[in-house]
């Protein structure tokens, strides 16, 4: 069981607030870790497994101008995948996660390079830029730890 996750869960039960995760490079791991948890399903609203750049558009609600200057693996893009599955799935808090994963680079991005974002029900936006090493599952771990622990951040900072 993860300790991040089951903290999540803890204090979003306690406070009544819920998240909505979007996931690129994580591609469903952060929604598994927290549904790992006992109680998960007060909490979590749902999830979106954006991996395609024109589902991060027409799921969530990216600009595809964004996208398009900027490609997928960028800070604001994680905060608008926040925004975007907030709003869509009604939750207090929105979380999103996009990067390289690896083994090879994409876009010009070293793998490793993740962003992690959380939106709260105030519109407050909190964005982390990862440079992790390791392998890519490694890499995909930390990633989910990363975003669990900007939520819990997030989560603290709203109280």
């Amino acid at each position: 069981m993860d300790d991040a996750a089951l903290s999540v869960v803890e204090l979003l039960t306690k406070r009544g607030e819920t998240v909505a995760v979007a996931e690129s490079l994580t591609g469903g791991l952060v929604c598994a870790a927290i549904t790992e948890i006992p109680g998960a399903s007060v909490v979590l609203r749902g999830g979106v497994v954006a991996y395609a750049i024109e589902l991060k558009a027409t799921l969530l609600g990216v600009s595809p101008e964004l996208l398009a200057e900027r490609g997928p693996v960028d800070p604001d893009v994680a905060v608008a995948m926040a925004h975007g599955v907030r709003a869509r799935c009604g939750a207090t808090y929105g979380l999103a996660t996009t990067g390289v994963a690896g083994p090879d680079s994409q876009g010009g991005f070293a793998p490793g390079t993740v962003h992690v974002a959380v939106v709260s029900a105030d519109d407050s936006e909190f964005v982390r830029t990862l440079h992790l090493t390791g392998n890519r599952a490694e890499v995909r771990a930390a990633s989910v730890a990363a975003a669990l622990q900007l939520l819990a951040g997030a989560a603290d900072t709203s109280a």
